[in-house]
């Protein structure tokens, strides 16, 4: 389970794999504020697919440029993203500072989680107006719950798994930068280290993943098993007088 390369029946695939979460967006100051003062909605500018960065945000995919910016010309990566404007933009914005000449390459897999009926609403939002779902998502925890019109972990695992068979067809021997959402990068962590249900969601429940970190995989001769060589890494925002910042999400995953 913990290798896409064999699990795709290829030859010798990519052999590191850098994730970045995107810089703060507008929407996770709005889901904080709405969560901090106990609403039931939160008041996002836009729909998810088009919320953006935040100021702040855009501090962070700057000082993530400057890192990208110490990386030698041959040791460049390629550079793929989600498609949703907070990490579109945090991708564009750190390798035109970095200096990268790059296509970057969006793809709706590395799109965020899909929420479906509970899309815009807090977890105090769910319970109150929706109590048969709160009570459902607790039954089945974070990985099986679909929400109606929505995705489960489960689901995202499965367009993730088709992705990275495809990083390996087109850049074997290569490594690939991904900016994508705080849920797939955890996500990733279940795939490529063969995790279980309960290893995954003990990680979920007490690690927030930080807006503008860098996770990084590597594999030796881009074939076997993958070593997780850094987590969550935010040196690049402190160095810079940039803040750090988590907005994470619910930590009550699991099945109970």
């Amino acid at each position: 389970m913990g290798d896409s390369r064999q699990a795709s029946g290829t030859g010798p695939g990519i052999k590191g794999l850098v994730l970045v979460r995107h810089g703060e967006s507008e929407g996770n100051v709005a889901a904080t504020l709405a969560r901090e003062a106990g609403a039931h909605v939160i008041n996002v500018p836009a729909r998810d697919a088009d919320v953006g960065l935040s100021e702040t945000g855009r501090e962070q995919a700057l000082a993530l440029g400057r890192l990208l910016a110490a990386v030698s010309e041959t040791d460049r990566a390629a550079v793929w993203s989600s498609p949703y404007a907070r990490a579109r933009q945090t991708a564009q914005l750190a390798v035109q500072t970095g200096g990268w000449q790059v296509r970057i390459r969006l793809d709706e897999r590395l799109r965020d989680r899909e929420l479906g009926i509970l899309d815009m609403l807090t977890s105090a939002g769910v319970e109150a107006r929706l109590p048969e779902e709160a009570q459902r998502r607790r039954w089945l925890g974070k990985f099986y719950y679909r929400p109606p019109g929505g995705e489960s972990w489960a689901d995202v695992v499965l367009r993730l798994r088709s992705l990275l068979a495809d990083l390996d067809r087109d850049h074997p021997g290569e490594e690939v930068l991904l900016v994508c959402h705080d849920a797939l990068i955890v996500l990733f962590r279940y795939i490529l280290e063969g995790l279980t249900e309960a290893e995954l969601l003990d990680i979920a429940a007490t690690t927030s993943v930080l807006n503008a970190s860098v996770s990084r995989f590597v594999r030796r001769d881009s074939t076997g098993a993958w070593e997780l060589e850094s987590f969550n890494m935010a040196d690049h925002l402190t160095e810079h007088g940039v803040p750090v910042t988590e907005h994470a999400g619910d930590a009550n995953v699991h099945p109970r």
